[in-house]
């Protein structure tokens, strides 16, 4: 299992949101190149990373930040944030990045996604963001009557491999990650499940990691490195 450090870019710089609200911003780092190159250092083995302006706008709007990162590290970065059509997919790959999180054209399009994995393999991903148990698109901004089980099963079926799940109302709370539907989610299909959202403590960690047997390949964590509520080392030595 993985321990995952986030990081959002918004105009530019590395940010948090609160529960994914746009108006609930703290900048955290003005060059985020600083500080993935920070977070390769301590040890991270993946990055994740998401454009929001992209989210927000449908389509990536913090390319040459995001180029300039892929460009410098060395471990892999998956990333998400208005990625809708294949030609922005083929873009992101070509910058060096190694997997793109796909949302809410998984559940507009889930016939782009099934053509997708057949052209781009393991480099595709499907981020599933739901809030009381249903999927939530366009930047968190609007909800879908979907239940995330249910996406989570289709994207099975059109060969997606990793998954990862979110849950808005705990995204940037500090409130610890909702592992019942986390679990809910492992269990009941075959993916590799990356659990993110409201991770707070080294218990969370120890939790996701005592879930790895059921598919929960990994964990984000985000606001809790950057507040030193733990260290990055701390983590991957759990």
């Amino acid at each position: 299992m993985e321990v995952i450090p986030a990081i959002d870019l918004k105009g530019g710089k590395c940010v948090r949101l609160y529960q994914g609200k746009a108006d609930r911003e703290t900048v955290y780092y003005e060059n985020p190149l600083e500080v993935a190159l920070m977070w390769e250092r301590k040890g991270a083995r993946r990055l994740h990373m998401v454009d929001l302006d992209g989210a927000f706008q449908g389509s990536p709007q913090n390319k040459a930040v995001i180029k300039e990162i892929s460009s410098a590290l060395e471990i892999p970065i998956q990333l998400g944030g208005g990625i809708r059509n294949e030609e922005t997919v083929s873009e992101l790959l070509s910058l060096g990045i190694s997997r793109v999180i796909i949302g809410t054209a998984a559940v507009d399009n889930p016939g782009l996604i099934k053509r997708l994995v057949k052209t781009y393999g393991d480099s595709i991903m499907v981020g599933v963001d739901a809030q009381d148990g249903l999927v939530a698109v366009k930047g968190w901004v609007e909800s879908s009557t979907l239940r995330a089980l249910d996406l989570v099963r289709e994207m099975e079926q059109v060969g997606v491999k990793e998954v990862v799940y979110t849950d808005i109302s705990r995204d940037g709370t500090l409130q610890g990650p909702n592992f019942d539907s986390t679990r809910e989610i492992a269990e009941n299909t075959g993916l590799n499940i990356i659990a993110s959202g409201g991770v707070s403590s080294l218990e969370d960690i120890k939790k996701a990691r005592e879930l790895e047997g059921i598919g929960i390949s990994g964990i984000i964590v985000g606001q809790a490195l950057y507040t030193g509520k733990f260290t990055l080392e701390e983590a991957l030595k759990i």
